[in-house]
């Protein structure tokens, strides 16, 4: 258990590095990414493709594997439709980021940081997951 805390701590800490070497941690970045009509700024695209095409191989690999580098089992997604939940979610997910130039990982990052807007955004990212934990218990079974 503890060499697979140490592993999440070492690529929490690589990906929080890169955030921030990106510039994706700063919310103008993004809100300008996202304005498409006035001073575009088309270098989160370029993070975006970097990602998915390290993602893509790794994802491949990993369809192929029993088990991780760390002899973990690997638990791949095996849905693949797309449902209310999934569209409504990903709806509110945009409608955030778009608002805020946050998504959760860039958040964290950012409050790390001393940003007082990534405070406000990880206070209702929480209250947003305690009413849907409150709603998810109150579904009949």
């Amino acid at each position: 258990m503890v060499k697979l805390s140490f592993s999440a701590l070492i690529v929490g800490l690589v990906f929080g590095l890169g955030l921030l070497v990106s510039g994706m941690a700063n919310p103008e970045k993004v809100l300008g990414f996202l304005d498409l009509a006035g001073a575009w700024d088309p270098s989160l695209a370029l993070v975006m493709v970097g990602a998915i095409a390290v993602g893509f191989f790794a994802f491949r690999r990993a369809a192929r594997q029993e088990r991780s580098l760390l002899n973990e089992p690997i638990q791949l997604p095996t849905r693949r439709d797309l449902d209310r939940r999934l569209l409504l979610g990903g709806l509110g997910f945009g409608v955030g980021w778009g608002l805020a130039g946050f998504c959760p990982g860039p958040a964290l990052v950012a409050l790390g940081a001393g940003e007082l807007k990534a405070l406000v955004f990880v206070l209702a990212m929480l209250a947003g997951m305690g009413i849907f934990e409150l709603l998810e218990r109150r579904k009949p079974s």
